[in-house]
């Protein structure tokens, strides 16, 4: 019988074999490693390079090149080696430059850069700006929107919304309250196009205007349940008549934390002396330009994304009828929103955004 030629032995001490046991039965590695892992483990165990590759379904040339690379260079020899590939063709510098400019300057004819517009600036193809600017997070085609409160109580304002938010009083209801304005009843001049397989929902540009509507609302930070009503204007008898509704619907044995932002109507005279009169009733202000701070425009935005932004109405009653509809059905499955904010991380990002403006000299 012919013989072979004799391989080098394969001995695997408890350390070695506990790390190729530990490749070869991962799930996360690489399919090769995991597989060359195997092959050395069934080495050691004395089987010949044809059954393990009868069992592994691969070469017995392959077993015996990593069996040889293992010999040579232990378990760093099963890893992949770096391959030269193609050269970049374009130089740190060229980079560099094009990420000062997209960052520094603007074109002439307009106030940022865009791919095609810097591509032709700088001889570079446009697939190359924008595996550039992908690698680096530059989008100047975008703008993010900010506004500084310019309260002179920001600090004693945040600290005591936020109180209010994470160590509630006891015996007391928190209620962020606000009026959404102006709130149209448009009704589309054509009909819509139903959503379908392979297309979106279709609307017509243009559309009819039947009136607009304000809608009050009080959320209730403790369950998420919110308490509403549509009135015409936004005066402030509309919202003492509001008031009203919150005091009828709130417990006798409570007392009642209002928070509010510094639209005038929250402030006309009749209005504090109509708190004034009912000592349970504490009101807090938001800062100046912080309306972020009531929860209350959290579910504003739920309310006209969901039900009102893409309706069509052909009245104020039918606008009125659908915000009311998604109220009830709200009310019937609120959660409280989950205010992991504290004013001290409010503070952190402020001051790093100070930091930021301060930085571009303005």
């Amino acid at each position: 019988m012919a013989m072979g030629r004799p391989k080098a032995a394969l001995v695997l001490d408890a350390e070695l074999r506990e790390q190729l046991e530990s490749l070869a039965n991962s799930r996360s590695l690489p399919a090769g490693l995991v597989r060359r892992a195997k092959i050395i483990l069934l080495c050691a165990s004395g089987k010949t390079n044809l059954e393990i590759a009868r069992q592994l379904e691969t070469t017995d040339v392959t077993v015996g090149l990593w069996r040889r690379r293992f010999l040579a260079h232990g378990v760093s020899g099963l890893y992949d080696e770096l391959r030269p590939g193609r050269p970049r063709p374009i130089s740190d510098e060229r980079v560099a430059q094009l990420v000062r400019k997209t960052l520094k300057t603007k074109p002439k004819e307009g106030t940022h850069w865009s791919i095609r517009q810097l591509a032709t600036e700088t001889g570079l193809s446009k697939s190359t700006v924008h595996r550039i600017w992908q690698a680096f997070g530059l989008q100047p085609h975008r703008q993010k929107h900010f506004k500084l409160s310019s309260d002179p109580f920001f600090v004693e304002k945040v600290r005591d919304i936020v109180g209010l938010y994470l160590n509630p009083p006891e015996k007391a209801v928190v209620l962020c309250v606000d009026e959404k304005s102006g709130i149209q009843a448009l009704e589309r001049t054509q009909p819509m196009l139903p959503l379908g397989l392979g297309y979106v929902e279709g609307v017509t540009h243009d559309y009819r205007r039947h009136g607009t509507t304000t809608l009050f609302a009080a959320l209730d930070t403790a369950n998420g349940k919110v308490l509403t009503q549509c009135r015409p204007r936004h005066r402030h008898q509309e919202y003492l008549g509001f008031l009203r509704e919150i005091e009828k619907n709130v417990p006798k044995n409570l007392e009642v934390h209002v928070i509010v932002d510094n639209y005038a109507t929250h402030k006309h005279l009749r209005v504090k002396r109509w708190f004034a009169a009912r000592p349970r009733f504490h009101v807090h202000f938001t800062p100046t330009y912080a309306s972020w701070l009531n929860q209350v425009e959290i579910w504003f935005n739920r309310i006209t994304q969901q039900a009102i932004r893409r309706g069509t109405f052909s009245s104020v009653r039918e606008l009125v009828a659908k915000i009311d509809h998604y109220v009830q059905n709200s009310n019937r499955h609120a959660q409280p929103f989950v205010w992991t904010a504290t004013a001290d991380s409010i503070f952190a990002k402020v001051e790093r955004l100070c930091e930021r403006i301060y930085g571009t000299g303005h």
